[in-house]
Formats: C-alpha cells, structure tokens, sequence
C-alpha cells in the first residue's frame, strides 16, 4: 500500500516544480523530502524522478502516480469532510483572499461568522488571486476569493469548484477637483496600475488601447490603498474596482468607463472538501457579506 503522505510530496512536487518549493510549502527539510520520495520510489517499484539539471524531474511513471496522488488526496479529503459533518466541531478554514476582498469583505465575513459560527477558528492571509488559486489547489489554502476580468477567464482547474459570489464595477478614479470626464481626457496623464503580468494590468492596458493610447504607468503597485492614496493626491489616475472602498465614501471621484465593465468575484475551494461543515460556513458568510456591501453587487456607486 502506498503511504499517503509520501504520495502527498509527490503531488506537491508535481504542482510546486523544485523540492525545495515543496520543503517551504510543508516546513520540511529538502533533504527529508528527498529521502521520503525515495521511499515512495521502493513502495512503487519503478523509478519517480529523474535528474534535470541541478533539480529533479517527475518521471512518465512518477507523472502518473502524481495525478493518481491527487485523487487519493481529493478522495481522503472527502471522506474527513463526511467525518467533520458527523461531529459538532468544525476544523479551521484557511483562506487566501486578494486585497480588495480583504477590505470590503473580510470584516463583515468575520461580523457574521461572530453570529453564526462563533467557534470557528479561520486563518487569513493576503495573496494575489493567482497565487491564492494555486495554493488552494496545491493545499496551501482550504478556500480562495479571486476574481476575473471581462474576457479574461482565469484557468479552470480540475480540482477546484468556484461559486460566484457577484460582480464589481471598475471605474476610472481621479482626485476629486480634477476636471476629467472620460477616459480620453487621461491620456497625458501618469497612471497607477497593479504589476506587470496580472490580470487586472493586462484588462485595464487594453481599456487604454482601445481608447487609441498607450497608458503611461509611473506606479506598478500591487496595494490597491497606494493607487487610492497616488489617485487622491492628484498624482496618478487609475482603474478602480468598487470593492477596494468596502461601501465608503470613496477617496476619489468616480468616472464610468465604456460599458460600464464590471469583474467576477468568486471562492473557489476543491472539490473534496467543498461540503466540509466550515468551509459552508465561511461560503455563505462571504456570500452574506457581499450582500452587505452598499451597492457593490448591483454594479452601482458614485460617479463623476
């Protein structure tokens, strides 16, 4: 029988690249991953890794038990979820929210968790929505909130199973004396946008684009309170989504952009623990939450 925690190292392996990706995921040594894959290795008779370079690479072999690893997991999961069901206790949730979700969502999530689920312990941590997809599949996280851009579909992974939980305006932001009207008003100015490489910066170059010009982006920021700061004080302009205010009074003033676009917000959790009694809980209470958030489902808000 195969030991389900070697084929755990094994999994991580095949989603992480590097054992020593995979030794910081666990908080283990990469000689003790090592040694534990060489065991599957002898468990399974037939060779897992092989070398690539200074690192290690799976096998044909090691890639097949890799993706049958994952369903053992999947399967292992599922049946601690039914235990969990059985039992009054709820396990800790561990969830890895993007920034806007932890301003506008967290703390009302929280206020109904007080209520429904007092004794639910729940962990959070701030990761961009790529990093925070990832690491619910690889099993860093038990649930994620992320979110997708106007034709831009995030990767749909096999293990995952995403609810939305609604839709978000994004609207030009200016400082508030600022005499802008429309997005070509804001084609000589200095604009603030998430880094290079992320959805969001991608989405909002192209709203740019197909205004007839090329954004000159002087911050690459990924903390969406610097953009609101940059943007108040009248040295930036930026694309903002709704939630980043939480149902505040905004610190800027508000532009509607063409077709007044508007991103998915949605959890994702994997499949086998998505009926786990905690993970329910903390669902429906972010569910609550966007409710809760004056006029950010319904897409509406200030505007200039």
């Amino acid at each position: 029988m195969f030991d389900l925690r070697r084929l755990r190292l094994l999994h991580e392996l095949s989603m992480r690249g590097t054992l020593s990706a995979v030794a910081d995921a666990l908080s283990f040594s990469p000689s003790t991953i090592s040694q534990q894959l060489a065991q599957l290795e002898r468990e399974a008779g037939v060779p897992l890794l092989e070398p690539d370079g200074r690192r290690v690479r799976l096998t044909a072999q090691g890639e097949a038990l890799a993706a049958h690893a994952a369903r053992m997991l999947a399967a292992d999961e599922a049946a601690r979820a039914e235990l969990e069901m059985l039992q009054p206790s709820l396990a800790p949730v561990r969830l890895a929210v993007m920034q806007s979700a932890a301003h506008g969502l967290v703390p009302r999530a929280l206020d109904v968790l007080a209520e429904t689920e007092p004794r639910l312990r729940v962990e959070i941590a701030e990761l961009a929505p790529e990093e925070g997809l990832f690491e619910v599949a690889a099993r860093g996280f038990d649930l994620a909130v992320a979110e997708q851009y106007p034709g831009h579909t995030r990767e749909q992974r096999a293990l995952l199973e995403r609810r939305t939980l609604g839709r978000d305006a994004i609207r030009l932001a200016v400082a508030h004396d600022d005499p802008a009207t429309s997005l070509a008003d804001l084609r000589d100015r200095a604009w603030v946008m998430e880094p290079e490489g992320t959805a969001a910066r991608q989405w909002a170059t192209q709203q740019c684009r197909a205004a007839g010009f090329e954004p000159d982006v002087r911050f690459a920021l990924a903390d969406l309170t610097a953009h609101v700061r940059l943007v108040a004080s009248g040295h930036a302009v930026g694309m903002i989504p709704a939630l980043v205010f939480g149902g505040d009074e905004p610190a800027t003033r508000s532009i509607d952009l063409p077709e007044r676009p508007r991103r998915e917000i949605f959890t994702a959790v994997r499949r086998g623990t998505a009926d786990r009694p905690g993970i329910r809980a903390v669902r429906a209470a972010l569910e609550e939450a966007f409710a809760r958030v004056p006029e950010i489902s319904a897409g509406r808000g200030p505007t200039g």
